[in-house]
């Protein structure tokens, strides 16, 4: 609630915002070469709304979301850390804008993919959990990369970031329950396998539950990864079955990452001292090449559900 006082409204349409719209929450930096792709990808979903908290960027993004009809937008200067890496920010939003919605939180690299996305949009999904009387969809996150170096292939504002990369690890995860919040911790792939591989237990987690129908009174609690109350954290079926899942493609490693991996280095905003980022660091200067022999091209949503690595559940 304190943390509201941060935002300052550039552009504010949410009168535009219909009951039953599918909205989007996000903070970004400096993201604008990523910007015209992730807009459109989202509404060719059927996204309805975008509510952006733009953390001090000096990109032309703010400028460049200002001209879209369908955004509103918030600037701070404040802490992106001091602010629980922004979730105290969405959280207001979300609490303000979002109670009664189905509601999507995602970065600008991070794209979701779903059963059936290819034939079904993203209102045939919240449906069917209407439906079934399910308040929270899980999406573990997958670390797209490259073959090659990662600054091989330049990456141009509008494209599908997927044309670059589109390889990424079918396993090389481990699953730990957290009996506080009863959610899945998750970690592994290709950053803990090459940035963290003396130190795996580091590496970042892929656990996420993006999407969620909001209510005023939800939190959550640490990223994406875990929400209050615990109930909206138990995605997966504790008996032996499957419930349905998705995956966020997780575009990180492009041309752009060497920069944005240096400025955030030095910005110090990020969980437990910027570890994430001073692994980075440490292995950037190499230009490492994240495939190896064991990686698998993306294709589409069929080929995550044979690995196991998302579910359509019963949902048919």
């Amino acid at each position: 609630m304190r943390k509201r006082r941060e935002l300052k409204p550039v552009v504010n349409r949410t009168s535009q915002i219909k009951p039953g719209d599918i909205l989007l929450f996000s903070t970004q930096r400096n993201e604008q070469i990523r910007l015209p792709y992730f807009l459109q990808y989202y509404r060719d979903m059927g996204v309805n709304h975008f509510l952006i908290v733009d953390n001090d960027s000096s990109d032309g993004s703010v400028s460049y979301l200002s001209d879209q009809p369908d955004v509103s937008v918030w600037h701070t200067r404040s802490s992106y850390k001091r602010s629980r890496f922004g979730v105290d920010w969405l959280n207001w939003l979300q609490r303000k804008y979002g109670h009664g919605h189905w509601t999507l939180v995602v970065d600008p690299d991070e794209f979701l993919v779903y059963p059936f996305c290819d034939t079904r949009p993203l209102r045939a999904l919240t449906d069917w959990l209407d439906a079934s009387s399910i308040k929270s969809f899980s999406a573990m996150l997958m670390d797209m990369y490259p073959k090659g170096r990662i600054d091989q292939q330049p990456y141009r504002a509008g494209q599908d970031p997927l044309e670059i990369a589109n390889w990424f690890d079918s396993g090389n995860y481990t699953i730990e329950r957290n009996w506080k919040f009863g959610n899945l911790w998750i970690q592994g792939g290709p950053r803990s396998r090459v940035f963290f591989a003396d130190a795996p237990e580091k590496a970042p987690a892929l656990n996420k539950v993006p999407l969620v129908k909001w209510d005023k009174k939800y939190v959550y609690t640490s990223s994406t990864h875990m929400l209050l109350p615990r109930g909206l954290n138990l995605v997966y079926d504790e008996w032996g079955g499957e419930k349905a899942s998705g995956a966020l493609l997780h575009t990180k490693f492009l041309d752009t990452f060497h920069t944005k991996a240096e400025e955030e280095l030095q910005r110090k905003q990020h969980y437990s001292a910027s570890v994430e980022y001073v692994a980075y660091a440490q292995s950037l200067n190499d230009n490492p090449d994240l495939w190896c022999k064991w990686s698998e091209k993306y294709i589409n949503w069929r080929q995550l559900e044979i690995l196991g690595l998302m579910s359509k559940g019963n949902w048919a």
